[in-house]
């Protein structure tokens, strides 16, 4: 891992007083979910899902694997979306600021990107719909990153739990002044629930 993300994970997970408890127990039944099957030997494979797969959930997908790799858990982790966009580019910037490197691997309207966190060590990010031929059809966990999402998709096939961690749409600065505050913000907070999450589970 790099040493600006390592940072900013060391930073992030000294300030997990800033969550709130009722969030904690949300979080700590993701994180039990996750220790339970460690502990039975099976695959982690998590999937973060929002309305448009193109903010929230990318950082979701990305953060986790990252403080999963913190914590030394080795997991897959995946976006998608009740419709596909494309990864918006301003939270691309957020993660960029974070310390990712982020490279685009082709011109499509709905391009796919490498986010880099260490030495071979990355995501591959692109948006999708939850049926995506990419993703698990089995032995998944859904985390649902936005409330519409979550209304729209009660149900998710082949998903072992579905659970809501809902996070406010950075979308509404877009063109404003504090949007870079406000992207960097939501991933500071994505970041640090990823964290908080890996941080209790025990092997």
């Amino acid at each position: 891992m790099n040493q600006l993300i390592r940072k900013r994970c060391e930073v992030l997970s000294e300030n997990f007083n800033e969550i709130t408890l009722e969030r904690k127990a949300l979080l700590g039944k993701l994180a039990s979910h996750i220790e339970e099957k460690l502990n039975s030997g099976k695959e982690i494979n998590l999937v973060y899902v929002c309305t448009h797969n193109s903010r929230r959930s990318h950082l979701g997908q990305v953060w986790s694997k990252v403080a999963a790799d913190f914590y030394g858990f080795n997991i897959n982790t995946f976006s998608a979306g009740t419709e596909a966009t494309a990864f918006n580019q301003n939270a691309i910037n957020a993660l960029v600021s974070a310390g990712f490197k982020v490279k685009k691997l082709d011109e499509t309207s709905n391009p796919k990107y490498e986010v880099i966190f260490g030495e071979q060590k990355s995501n591959l990010c692109f948006s999708k719909t939850i049926d995506d031929e990419s993703l698990p059809k089995e032995n998944f966990l859904a985390v649902m990153t936005c409330g519409d999402a979550d209304e729209n998709c009660p149900f998710i096939p082949g998903c072992d739990l579905k659970i809501g961690t809902t996070y406010f749409d950075p979308k509404s600065y877009d063109n404003s002044d504090l949007q870079d505050e406000k992207y960097t913000e939501r991933s500071n907070e994505i970041a640090m629930e990823c964290l908080y999450v890996f941080s209790l589970i025990k092997q």
